[in-house]
């Protein structure tokens, strides 16, 4: 089976959350299923430094006008993944960030994934010699108008999964971006890219797929609703016979407490003792004072989606509990400032890192007792599922993927010897207290909070299981039964 990926970022080339872990991390996992990926990425800086670097490309095609400017797809091969490169400089190849330049969108985004997406369409359709792929899997609104073109081009009999990591971005533009797509004029109504009046490029590829994946069941509930549909619940609703939730994995050997480079402690589920050395090194780095308090840690985008406004109100509260916590995150300058109030505030007791430190963030949840992640919602999440595979317990809101991984620590499960975290609902101040109240309680009981730890690490958070319910939705495609 020859699959075509179809995403704008893929670890360890190109990062900015977690839809580059799913699109580095799948294709390896889909590999000993019998199915082999080639990925189409943007040619970013990086990803041109990284796949020159590997000695390995070569240029499959070129154009002299392509979206503006010359271009060319060149070959390579890297960290085990098989690439096909969009180098357009014109589009890609500017300082900043990959999406915008800080807070600011490059206006034209468009342009940028329109063009990365006709890429992807003409070579669905066999533009390159000897290369057509069974099936098409795109990733999120940067390739979504991939499965536009492929429908009103000649690709419209090739299969076609998108795959909706976050439903909050959904590429909406103005329509008078249309006339500039290179779409027929049909293409602009209800039943192709129109979206209230403009262009949706998500919106167009959730029309157009055969089939819809998101990255936990209960996520796939949550966005045909109109609480949490984003204003496309209706659309998804009506094509819920075509959805399906697969929870995310992760990366296992990037993610092993055994051998994992950025630990100064290694440690297992059957050698929690060696898990102390990890605490020491985030109690130094943090600032706080070395004790047997509960020590929580959040590693996060400080955004309103990831409960961060409710978290700011507790900290007080928290603190005044017993518990301490290291914070390495970045985001709203107003949550990073009040977090900075908190340290200040509570010295030895609160320690906040801004920034993104990948090293670090192996440190930290090497070290605490229990992970933070109070989202409002969350497609998948994979903090916490990184916390279980190193035993820092997750604290989560019941909510999309947190609630389809975490086994709550109620009577039932504790007796039964299954909890690996702590759940609560809604998001607010006190069940988020509650939360940690109850874990604080757990974690004076040390053998209670080491068997949920022990718990937790044997949970399967592998690829495997994910890599299978994805080939099964592929045959069902291949095979004609597509909703």
């Amino acid at each position: 089976m020859r699959i075509l990926a179809v995403a704008s970022e893929a670890f360890p080339l190109v990062k900015t959350g977690g839809l580059a872990d799913v699109a580095g991390a799948l294709p390896l996992a889909l590999e000993r299923h019998g199915a082999h990926t080639t990925t189409l990425l943007p040619g970013f800086p990086k990803v041109m430094a990284r796949a020159h670097s590997s000695g390995t490309t070569h240029q499959v095609w070129s154009w002299n006008d392509f979206y503006g400017g010359w271009a060319e797809l060149i070959g390579a091969e890297v960290a085990g993944l098989d690439l096909l490169i969009l180098n357009a400089p014109h589009l890609f190849d500017r300082p900043g960030g990959i999406y915008g330049n800080g807070a600011v969108d490059w206006p034209d985004n468009w342009r940028r994934f329109a063009a990365f997406s006709r890429a992807g369409a003409d070579i669905a359709g066999g533009m390159l010699t000897g290369y057509k792929p069974d099936l098409v899997h795109v990733h999120d609104w940067q390739a979504a108008l991939t499965l536009a073109y492929m429908r009103y081009g000649a690709a419209n009999d090739v299969a076609s999964v998108i795959t909706v990591h976050n439903l909050a971005f959904q590429g909406q533009f103005g329509a008078d971006i249309f006339g500039e797509l290179g779409l027929p004029d049909d293409a602009m109504s209800i039943h192709g890219v129109e979206y209230y009046g403009g262009v949706g490029f998500l919106k167009a590829g959730l029309k157009a797929a055969w089939a819809i994946t998101t990255v936990s069941p209960t996520y796939a509930q949550e966005i045909c609703t109109p609480e949490g549909g984003m204003g496309l619940d209706g659309l998804l609703s009506s094509r819920s016979n075509a959805l399906t939730g697969i929870v995310n994995g992760i990366d296992l050997e990037q993610w092993d407490p055994r051998t994992d480079r950025h630990l100064p402690q290694h440690f297992s589920a059957d050698d929690l003792g060696a898990r102390r050395g990890n605490r020491h090194a985030v109690e130094q780095r943090f600032a706080l004072h070395r004790d047997d308090s509960l020590l929580l840690c959040l590693v996060s985008r400080l955004t309103w989606q990831k409960g961060i406004d409710v978290l700011v109100d507790c900290l007080d509260e928290i603190v005044s509990m017993g518990a301490k916590l290291a914070l390495l995150g970045n985001g709203d300058p107003s949550f990073e400032a009040a977090f900075h109030a908190a340290a200040g505030r509570h010295p030895g007791r609160i320690g906040v890192v801004t920034g993104y430190d990948e090293a670090l963030s192996h440190q930290i949840t090497a070290g605490a007792d229990a992970i933070l992640v109070p989202s409002r919602f969350e497609p998948c999440g994979l903090t916490q599922l990184h916390g279980l595979r190193y035993g820092c317990l997750p604290i989560v809101t019941r909510t999309g993927g947190l609630a389809d991984t975490i086994i709550d620590a109620n009577e039932a499960a504790l007796t039964a010897g299954v909890a690996t975290g702590f759940q609560f609902q809604p998001l607010a101040h006190q069940p988020l207290i509650n939360a940690v109240r109850r874990a604080l309680h757990v974690h004076r009981e040390p053998a209670d909070w080491q068997g949920m730890q022990v718990q937790a690490m044997r949970s399967d958070v592998s690829w495997d299981h994910s890599a299978k319910c994805y080939i099964d939705v592929y045959r069902s495609l291949l095979r004609g039964t597509h909703g």
